[in-house]
């Protein structure tokens, strides 16, 4: 994957959340990045990923998409706004799809899309490849919080 630091790294190198905090070594970890007008992320399962021998866990599925959405929703709505930091932003509701049994056996590539957006939310359309194909995909609604909110001033 890239070398260069990812959206986490750069704005929230003390996070902790269990799907994209660069600071819990328990976490996924994910390394979001953009380009083109996209958000891509590639990761790699471990075997206690797993929901049964070589098909990722479908709570994994989820955690990866969610946490991948937000830093697309909280960069976009940065830009929006002539901003030089995200706002903070949280998941207000997210349905995801599970298209097929998702390999564990190689790359996994998440790829982010806003495709709505108001001054303080945005709505992100996803998907996750693997094996070459789409397993999985998600949209979700995310917003930006308010002082007073525990996530406010999370990163």
């Amino acid at each position: 994957m890239q070398s260069e630091s990812s959206i986490q790294e750069i704005y929230s190198p003390e996070g902790i959340c269990f799907g994209c905090g660069p600071a819990n070594e328990q976490g996924l970890r994910i390394r979001s990045f953009e380009e083109d007008g996209e958000f891509v992320a590639e990761w790699r399962a471990e075997g206690f990923h797993q929901a049964f021998p070589g098909v990722l866990n479908g709570g994994i599925i989820g955690a990866l998409l969610d946490c991948h959405s937000n830093w697309a929703a909280a960069i976009h709505l940065m830009k929006k706004a002539g901003e030089d930091r995200p706002p903070c932003t949280v998941t207000a509701e997210f349905h995801v799809k599970l298209l097929r049994p998702t390999p564990v056996d190689g790359p996994i590539t998440l790829r982010a899309r806003v495709v709505e957006s108001t001054e303080d939310r945005a709505t992100v359309d996803a998907e996750l490849i693997a094996g070459g194909k789409v397993c999985d995909t998600c949209r979700g609604v995310f917003v930006a919080v308010k002082e007073g909110h525990p996530a406010f001033h999370r990163w």
